[in-house]
């Protein structure tokens, strides 16, 4: 009987034993976005309207203030990667180049060696979106700024979405999408058709990733200045609510379940949402696949350092670089997100 017993007992520890040397084998590739709130470098650029943030412009914008924000961004990627960087940071807000090229070479980042993928835009502030990637995780093969022309607005302008193919450590091909929607200036409802519009472009693309693969593994980030919950997420871009029987020709939103629990990445009137979100097809959800994630491993970052109090509703608001007009040396209106995936 003991010795049955002690079989038994050998045989647990060999299977905790076993487990953990599996969990410590898989790797992380970790995926950031960020909304970083006006990203600006101090050179006009005369195509733009960009003289809010000039030396000479109202916000008094200059060099010591432009490093600050630079360093200040450095410090949310290192803070979310900890030992081990992103592997790719969705970025919206960026103005130029320069204010690329700075942050990755003359930052807190320098040494994590970050390249970067960058079209300019035709937005009428001269604001895009960008994606860092560390080039031992990921090799780009493919990118394209997705532009986007309203049929019954063809003169308006606004940001492009960036769309990059790359292949990842485990030799499989990952599409990812870097999205800053139309914003609700003028009202939601006002705006709402330009949304739903971007919307339908992002889905047509993704689509056709659909159609050419049967198990595609698509990442679609950004600032969409809508909710899990609104039509051009939901009803368009068909993003849906994780459920226990994942389809790998679907898509689905993260920050769903998130959202509706009441936590996001902006607060506004004293409520936090999910405007930035990240969205995967059904493959990466599933922990057969090489590359997986699930609910779990999603997250709003919401750092202390990144928080300051919020006199008007109560409890905690994004800690800004700019309140109202008074340069206070924060961070942005929005928090971060990320994702986890393991290979």
């Amino acid at each position: 009987m003991k010795k049955n017993v002690l079989t038994v007992f050998c045989l647990f520890i060999a299977l905790i034993i076993n487990a953990q040397t599996a969990e410590k084998e898989k790797q992380n590739f970790k995926i950031m976005c960020y909304n970083v709130e006006n990203f600006f470098d101090c050179v006009d650029d005369s195509t733009t309207n960009d003289n809010e943030f000039l030396p000479t412009g109202i916000r008094a914008w200059n060099y010591t203030k432009y490093q600050k924000k630079q360093a200040n961004i450095a410090r949310v990627i290192t803070a979310i990667g900890g030992w081990e960087a992103p592997a790719l940071v969705g970025m919206c807000e960026v103005e130029s180049r320069k204010c690329l090229i700075d942050l990755t070479r003359y930052s807190g980042l320098k040494n994590l060696r970050y390249k970067f993928i960058h079209h300019e835009s035709p937005d009428p502030r001269g604001i895009d979106v960008a994606l860092l990637f560390q080039p031992s995780q990921f090799k780009p093969f493919h990118d394209q700024a997705i532009k986007i022309r309203y049929p019954d607005a063809p003169a308006n302008r606004t940001r492009d979405i960036l769309f990059v193919s790359g292949v990842i450590p485990t030799g499989d091909t990952l599409h990812v999408f870097v999205c800053h929607f139309p914003s609700r200036l003028g009202g939601e409802m006002e705006s709402d058709d330009k949304r739903l519009f971007v919307a339908s472009v992002v889905r047509a693309k993704a689509d056709s990733i659909f159609a050419a693969s049967p198990k595609p593994n698509i990442v679609i980030m950004g600032d969409f200045n809508d909710f899990p919950t609104n039509s051009s997420l939901l009803e368009v871009l068909k993003a849906k609510p994780i459920v226990d029987s994942v389809s790998t020709q679907s898509l689905y939103n993260l920050m769903y379940k998130l959202h509706t629990e009441g936590k996001g990445s902006n607060k506004h009137s004293g409520d936090w949402g999910a405007l930035d979100q990240m969205i995967v097809s059904g493959n990466l959800l599933k922990s057969s696949n090489s590359i997986y994630t699930k609910q779990s491993d999603a997250h709003f970052f919401d750092a202390d350092f990144l928080l300051e109090n919020d006199n008007t509703f109560l409890g905690k608001q994004p800690f800004r670089t700019y309140a109202g007009m008074k340069y206070q040396g924060g961070f942005s209106d929005h928090l971060p997100i990320y994702t986890d995936f393991w290979y």
